[in-house]
């Protein structure tokens, strides 16, 4: 059955109490102390309520500090600090632990998206739907060992939204900052979900327009991952209107650029870079911008063979290396990699001047400037 606890999580220190000098050199390292002493106390929990209910629980929470660059956290953090938050202050601990908090809202979305995509992998190891499908079958246990990994994956990908509700409402925050951040918080949860549905529901479609995709990236991505995080840290802070507006400009357009630089991982990653099969995306039928952009190429230019050699593996989750090679080439050939690496280049460059617009607290405004390039210009 899945792990008892992983290594990183034995190892970090307990005390989140204390936000050190050098947080923000190693913003991540303090999400993850944050999270490995929240996930401790909820496991406690876990055995007294059921062994077996412990074990799974313990899956997740080695999924959950497994990996990940802590990106929500880290923009909610530099939001905060550009309205005007003291990493200094008595009120910074809280602040990490309901930034900290985003985390296992994502952990809630990769577990639930594997399991909808039939993902085999995610950072390089088995999705979570896989490895209690594994587990079925070393223990001999009845019934399908598909169907139980389905259910583990669907319950935990649950416990995770559940945990990161109680994470935020225990965080310490101040009555009147949590009641500022419980807009956003709640505006994410369900912009991700509707996000994600209109994502298998454009497959299903064969919708291939490009406002369908844009739509999709921008509450399935810009939405939870850029914008409603830099709107979180704002409002603990008391941003006020000039601020969170210009923050919510540069969150939406970040937000969406980073979804599109994702899209072209999705089909041209290395899949030692982004610990999944280089061409998923195609096999899984995704009607992201690059098709959208592909199929109003190939109609502009007369070229609907190439068009063609995309489509014969769009949604065939058995399309041979060789045929995804022959699309990823159809792909570049009518430039539709190109149009998107142009749309990031124009949405990062919007982003970064609506961050000028304001006169954010240092070093914030840097520190988001430098976000900005580094989630949206990262090696395929």
């Amino acid at each position: 059955m899945p792990t008892k606890e992983s290594s990183a999580q034995r190892n970090l220190p307990r005390n989140s109490e204390e936000v050190p000098d050098t947080v923000e050199a190693d913003l991540p390292g303090l999400v993850q102390r944050t999270l490995a002493e929240y996930l401790d106390a909820r496991l406690v929990e876990a055995v007294e309520l059921d062994p077996g209910f412990a074990d799974a629980a313990r899956e997740l929470s080695a999924f959950v500090l497994g990996g990940g660059k802590r990106i929500r956290p880290t923009f909610a953090w530099w939001a905060w600090r550009a309205a005007g938050g003291d990493p200094e202050g008595p009120e910074a601990p809280a602040v990490a632990r309901a930034a900290s908090a985003l985390e296992l809202i994502q952990a809630c979305a990769l577990v639930h998206d594997d399991l909808i995509d039939e993902s085999d992998t995610r950072r390089g190891n088995p999705t979570v739907h896989r490895r209690f499908a594994g587990a079925h079958d070393r223990e001999r246990w009845r019934g399908g060992a598909q169907q139980f990994g389905m259910s583990a994956a669907v319950l935990l990908g649950d416990l995770a939204l559940a945990w990161a509700d109680d994470m935020l409402h225990s965080s310490g925050l101040a009555p009147q900052a949590l009641a500022r951040a419980l807009g956003p918080w709640r505006a994410m949860r369900t912009e991700m979900l509707a996000g994600q549905y209109l994502d298998v529901f454009s497959q299903v479609r064969g919708d291939e327009s490009a406002e369908a995709a844009l739509r999709v990236a921008e509450l399935k991505a810009a939405s939870y991952t850029v914008a409603r995080p830099l709107q979180l840290g704002a409002e603990i802070a008391g941003a006020d209107e000039r601020t969170l507006s210009a923050l919510q400009r540069f969150g939406h357009d970040i937000g969406v650029a980073f979804q599109l630089r994702d899209d072209l991982l999705g089909v041209f990653g290395d899949p030692e870079v982004t610990g999944k099969p280089a061409g998923d995306d195609l096999r899984e039928g995704k009607r992201t911008l690059l098709i959208a952009e592909a199929v109003e190429a190939a109609r502009a230019q007369g070229d609907e063979r190439a068009m063609d050699r995309v489509r014969a593996v769009l949604g065939d989750p058995d399309a041979a290396e060789e045929a995804i090679e022959d699309a990823r080439t159809a792909l570049c050939r009518l430039g539709a990699d190109a149009a998107v690496e142009h749309r990031i280049a124009r949405l990062t460059s919007s982003a970064v001047s609506a961050l000028h617009s304001a006169e954010l607290a240092e070093p914030a405004a840097t520190r988001l400037s430098e976000l900005a390039v580094a989630v949206t210009d990262r090696t395929r």
